[in-house]
């Protein structure tokens, strides 16, 4: 049986990948989400264990990795698919509890801190896998404004973080090359009928069960067994942005990294 932590899962297409799961048996759930009430709700109907963090604080995140591995000795899926939406107009910048800009921290930071600190778990395991939700909207940071402090868009911060995400993903991928854990991102699909798409305005463009199908095969696709440092698109293979396969840029992103998560 495969042990699978998905973060947001209370809502959206975390709740709906955790269900599609809980359906077909074979997995026992870890489900991460920040309010307790629908978290509660969606451990009942899947049979998960609940983990509460907000990941607007990364020590709630440090936190969540803690009691993880407390319980837990193996992990042999991460599926970092919690984070921050966004409104179309809007241009109201929110920072985190730790100061950062919020997109950044929660889309970004986030993952990046919870992924390191948990794997010990995953080389546990004898194939592990890490997804790693992102999206089409990709824009990369500015490396003299990174909190984006001038100009401020949520779109925009939107994109920078998911394609942070990506680049780190691919460095990670690198990181793990030998060690039988794989690291892959994808977009799942576009302005699904989620809170999060609901909320940008948009009208809505694929389905959800087309997001949880995306997602679902690089948890546990028998073609993706061993496929890593690959970016996919609503489940194709597909190039991400140029900066992400640009060894400078992600040298830069990794040094800006490293900065901000230095005391977590």
């Amino acid at each position: 049986m495969s042990r699978i932590l998905i973060t947001g899962a209370s809502d959206g297409l975390g709740r709906a990948l955790a269900e599609d799961l809980a359906a077909t048996g074979g997995h026992e759930l870890l489900l991460h989400g920040r309010d307790a009430g629908r978290l509660a709700a969606v451990a009942t109907a899947t049979g998960g264990t609940p983990f509460q963090a907000d990941f607007a604080s990364l020590a709630d995140v440090r936190r969540l990795a803690t009691e993880v591995a407390d319980k837990y000795d193996r992990l042999d899926v991460l599926v970092n698919n919690a984070g921050i939406g966004f409104h179309v107009d809007g241009t109201t910048r929110v920072l985190s509890r730790d100061g950062y800009e919020s997109r950044l921290a929660v889309n970004y930071l986030a993952p990046v801190l919870l992924t390191r600190h948990l794997l010990p778990l995953l080389h546990q395991a004898p194939a592990a896998r890490i997804v790693n939700v992102a999206s089409v909207g990709q824009a990369p940071v500015d490396f003299d404004d990174p909190q984006f402090a001038r100009d401020y868009s949520e779109v925009a911060a939107y994109c920078r973080s998911k394609l942070a995400l990506i680049a780190h993903t691919i460095d990670l991928a690198a990181d793990l090359a030998g060690t039988g854990v794989t690291a892959n991102s994808l977009h799942p699909a576009s302005y699904m009928p989620t809170t999060m798409s609901k909320a940008s305005g948009m009208d809505q463009v694929d389905t959800l069960e087309k997001g949880v199908a995306a997602t679902r095969r690089l948890v546990d696709g028998a073609d993706l067994a061993g496929v890593t440092g690959r970016y996919f698109d609503s489940g194709t293979e597909a190039r991400a942005a140029a900066e992400i396969y640009d060894p400078a840029y992600r040298a830069r992103l990794r040094g800006l990294t490293r900065d901000l998560l230095a005391a977590f």
